[in-house]
């Protein structure tokens, strides 16, 4: 079965709206997991507008699924996951004033830099992934990076999926077939939602997993979240 990673940055954005500890981050944390879902996800930014960098450091007792780091590995980032250890660290190029991740990497052009710096993860015992667009080139660029994984930027395929066409899945699925063929996990991330993920699942083989953060949460808000928890992990099933 997919994994189901919870991506809580937009709880982090609730709570900071209002400069208190409403809703609580570490408990929420605790919730989804208790409701099932097998990972935690954060995205934390230099200007720290949602999740904090001690949120990280706080979260690392409270995740005893797998924790999930995402970000762009500046000094600081790199020096917070070196830190905390999670079981995944995801590599996305985002820049620090980006409202939220555009584009995955070039790993053709970035192959010696991202090289150096997965070895540092690796060194250190912990899961690598690469966020990174359908381009099969880059899927082979990727392999050659020593990640352990890549994720999927699946904004293309939600926002046209929401429009009818389902043929857009087709260049996942051959990135998928590839990466698997290369020995890549396939993670995959970003506009997913109730709505297009049982399809997405279907088609794309080999899905470790995948990291839902706005969709659900804002699901949740009229489903509840504990409901959409178990909704999102019906759909992963087989």
């Amino acid at each position: 079965m997919t994994k189901l990673s919870v991506n809580i940055n937009k709880i982090a954005t609730l709570r900071n709206s209002r400069g208190g500890n409403v809703p609580n981050l570490l408990q929420v944390a605790k919730d989804i997991q208790e409701f099932g879902a097998e990972g935690i996800t954060i995205h934390p930014r230099p200007d720290e507008r949602h999740i904090r960098y001690q949120d990280a450091y706080d979260l690392k007792p409270i995740v005893i699924t797998e924790y999930n780091i995402e970000g762009n590995p500046i000094k600081k980032f790199m020096d917070l996951v070196l830190d905390i250890k999670p079981t995944q660290v995801t590599l996305v190029p985002d820049a620090i004033d980006a409202i939220t991740s555009n584009a995955g990497w070039d790993t053709i052009k970035h192959q010696s830099y991202l090289q150096e710096v997965i070895a540092e993860f690796k060194k250190a015992g912990i899961r690598t992934s690469i966020f990174i667009d359908t381009d099969l080139k880059l899927i082979e660029a990727a392999a050659k990076t020593g990640a352990d994984r890549i994720e999927l930027y699946t904004e293309h395929f939600a926002s046209e999926y929401e429009k009818g066409n389902k043929e857009t899945v087709k260049p996942y699925t051959k990135a998928a077939i590839l990466a698997h063929d290369l020995g890549l996990g396939i993670n995959a991330g970003h506009d997913l939602s109730l709505e297009n993920i049982k399809f997405f699942k279907e088609n794309v083989p080999n899905l470790a997993e995948v990291s839902i953060g706005h969709a659900l949460i804002s699901e949740s808000i009229y489903l509840g979240l504990e409901n959409v928890v178990n909704m999102y992990l019906h759909k992963l099933k087989g």
